[in-house]
């Protein structure tokens, strides 16, 4: 501890210093730059995550200490989404940290360039993935971490693709569609219920009236 404090008050007179301790409790958290006016500056672990573009599927999720740039991660996230889903990427959807700063053979869409109509509409479909994030960690627990050290790191993350403190996210995507199909089967069997009933009461209606004219008939 006294080692910590003298590291941690000699950062304090060089502020160009590298690797500057942030929490003595936890000597790997990285100040990671959001470049955003609401919250600049993040204290944690960078993660990153591979989802599908039409279903919005987790595949991939990993952590990366040191805070590196996106662009090197790019190659290793898409690798690890093709070991998993057995299924090789023809196309990611980036932001521009991932601009030009990758060895990828796969096609990478990013603003800043002249993109075809389809492209565009891939690259609109990438905001979903913000959304996804506020749930991971409002729902999933992916803000803070209790564990410990880099490797806490890299497991809490698989924890929270797969499923730790509640449904993963995927389960709870699963689970919205299904109750979406529950919703459609449920008000197909009501239609088809009414419209039998329907029926049946026409048809029920139908013989009473031919067995009244049968009656007036025969008091004839």
């Amino acid at each position: 501890m006294i080692d910590l404090s003298k590291r941690l008050i000699s950062q304090t007179r060089n502020l160009k210093k590298k690797d500057k301790i942030y929490a003595l409790h936890e000597l790997d958290v990285d100040c990671i730059s959001k470049g955003k006016a609401r919250k600049r500056y993040e204290f944690g672990a960078k993660v990153g995550i591979v989802c599908t573009q039409e279903e919005g599927f987790v595949v991939a999720m990993r952590s990366y200490a040191g805070n590196p740039c996106d662009g090197y991660t790019l190659d290793d996230m898409l690798c690890q989404a093709e070991t998993i889903s057995g299924v090789k990427p023809k196309t990611a959807a980036v932001d521009l940290g991932y601009r030009g700063r990758n060895q990828t053979k796969v096609k990478v869409i990013h603003r800043g360039k002249k993109l075809s109509y389809r492209d565009k509409k891939r690259l609109r479909r990438r905001s979903m993935e913000e959304a996804m994030i506020g749930h991971m960690k409002n729902e999933g627990r992916l803000e803070r971490c209790p564990l410990k050290g880099k490797d806490g790191d890299a497991i809490h993350a698989l924890l929270c693709g797969i499923g730790r403190g509640g449904l993963p996210y995927n389960l709870r995507l699963l689970r919205a569609h299904w109750r979406a199909l529950l919703f459609c089967l449920l008000k197909m069997h009501h239609q088809c219920l009414k419209k039998m009933f329907s029926m049946l009461s026409t048809g029920i209606v139908a013989a009473f009236v031919m067995r009244n004219m049968g009656t007036l008939k025969s008091a004839r």
